[in-house]
């Protein structure tokens, strides 16, 4: 193994230029860490932001990525002996630590899970963040498998809206989404969609297919649709936050005023499924794309090299699903 690496180091905060590619010296192994030889990243919003300067925590240069997926390359944990195949989620990676935009990762095996599946590195790279984040949401909503009833996602041309979407579907539930682009629609009811709502303005009280509402509402878009997402599920219903591509914070929120009585409104944290605690739903999750029940929903491959260009389409929010890198 050599004992160098290429890696995008994001050098200052600032624009996509900021993403360097650098010669660095492999990590080496240490007590409750092993090293991960990256075969596949998936690129997250959260990576943009923390790049754009939005992360307080975070100090630069750092290389960026909250996860990967790979193969153990020099392993401290008997159970994950070198060779095998490896995903890895959260738990601080690409900001207390060095994360997955690199030819190799130093990763704490707490955050390792190992996968059996014979997918291809891209499709198997754009599985992890987005489709456990979709699998926990629709647990915290109140939906599992065999679930019924009618499911409104906001933001549904987002990686996870259509990972959810793929998943409800599978469950057999009624399945709406929103998206500011009509010409994105036949994506999403390629991903299962039921249907298709155009959300020029931030409500979709007008064009809801259900005059009752839906009992379930999968915010993605965030702070800027949560009151309306509030008013639009029906009475009793559940509105789940787990994503923010309208930022993180809602402004003048007022919960007596905004939260219909009786409707619940909770939220998700990819963070929760981190390590051994989301394995078993990954593998369930990589079996299912396996046998083609949900899609991986790629909407391009990138890479290492073209990492600025990747972060410069993600932030033009031209992708319609998930964005892969392979180092």
């Amino acid at each position: 193994m050599s004992t160098t690496m290429r890696a995008a180091v994001c050098v200052r905060a600032g624009g996509p230029e900021v993403l360097e590619i650098r010669e660095l010296p492999v990590p080496k192994v240490r007590d409750g860490w092993s090293l991960v030889q990256v075969k596949g990243v998936g690129l997250n919003r959260s990576e943009l932001r923390t790049r754009q300067g939005h992360s307080p925590s975070v100090t630069f240069p750092r290389v960026l990525g909250i996860e990967c997926v790979g193969v153990v390359a020099s392993s401290t944990d008997p159970a994950l002996p070198e060779g095998t195949t490896v995903a890895a989620v959260m738990g601080e990676m690409g900001r207390a630590f060095d994360g997955g935009y690199a030819q190799y990762a130093l990763l704490p095996n707490a955050l390792l899970m190992p996968i059996s599946t014979s997918l291809p590195w891209e499709v198997l790279a754009a599985l992890p963040e987005t489709y456990l984040t979709a699998f926990g949401a629709l647990e915290a909503l109140g939906i599992g498998s065999g679930g019924q009833g009618k499911l409104l996602i906001r933001g549904g041309t987002s990686s996870v809206g259509m990972a959810a979407a793929s998943i409800a579907s599978g469950y057999g539930m009624e399945v709406a989404a929103t998206t500011r682009r009509p010409d994105k629609a036949d994506a999403l009811r390629a991903a299962g969609v039921d249907h298709v709502l155009i959300d020029a303005d931030g409500s979709t009280a007008t064009g809801l297919p259900w005059p009752e509402g839906p009992e379930y509402v999968l915010e993605l878009v965030g702070a800027s649709t949560v009151a309306d997402s509030l008013q639009v599920v029906r009475r009793g219903g559940t509105v789940c936050v787990a994503g923010s591509l309208s930022g993180w914070l809602i402004q003048d929120f007022e919960p007596i005023a905004m939260i219909p009585s009786g409707t619940r409104l909770t939220a998700f944290h990819s963070d929760t499924l981190k390590g051994s605690a989301g394995a078993p739903a990954l593998q369930r999750i990589v079996r299912e794309i396996e046998a083609g029940t949900y899609r991986p929903n790629i909407d391009q491959v990138f890479h290492l090299d073209d990492i600025v260009a990747a972060h410069t389409y993600m932030e033009s929010n031209q992708a319609t699903g998930k964005l892969v890198v392979l180092p």
